[in-house]
């Protein structure tokens, strides 16, 4: 899953009427200016980290190509950029979790059972980005020397 879906559907959690239930869900209580506030400011935390997974992946892209279709240099390259970045999708990850138990309170019955059984499989594809994007970073530079030459 990329990480511009994790991000939405940590989004689409948090803040939006459940999608899958059967029934029209009640109302939610209307936000207060400190929920508002909160959702903002996870908001920009999501933003910013985003733009540190983009970072990570270009940094991954010259690693590939730095590699020069050298795999086990790649695999090292790579794995050290994991390594770096590692630390701060665990942190997201936590805030997050964090994040989608404070708006717990007020969402309706509906949503916060998606929220509790969504809310992990989230945290895991966060806190999985990294070495995903490798994988994916691997898997391209595999596919690139089993093309045929034109």
């Amino acid at each position: 899953m990329s990480l511009r879906i994790i991000l939405a559907a940590s989004a689409v959690l948090a803040f939006a009427a459940p999608a899958f239930a059967q029934d029209a869900p009640a109302a939610p209580p209307a936000a207060s200016a400190e929920d508002t506030a909160a959702q903002a400011a996870f908001e920009a935390k999501g933003e910013a980290f985003g733009a540190r997974m983009e970072a990570m992946g270009g940094e991954m892209q010259a690693a590939v190509t730095a590699a020069n279709g050298d795999q086990a240099r790649a695999t090292a390259a790579l794995d050290v950029i994991v390594a770096k970045y590692q630390p701060e999708a665990d942190t997201f990850a936590t805030e997050l979790e964090a994040f989608i138990t404070s708006q717990m309170a007020n969402a309706p019955e509906e949503q916060r059972a998606q929220m509790v059984a969504m809310g992990p499989m989230i945290s895991a594809q966060v806190k999985g980005a990294p070495a995903q994007m490798r994988d994916q970073a691997l898997a391209s530079m595999t596919a690139a020397a089993a093309a045929p030459a034109q």
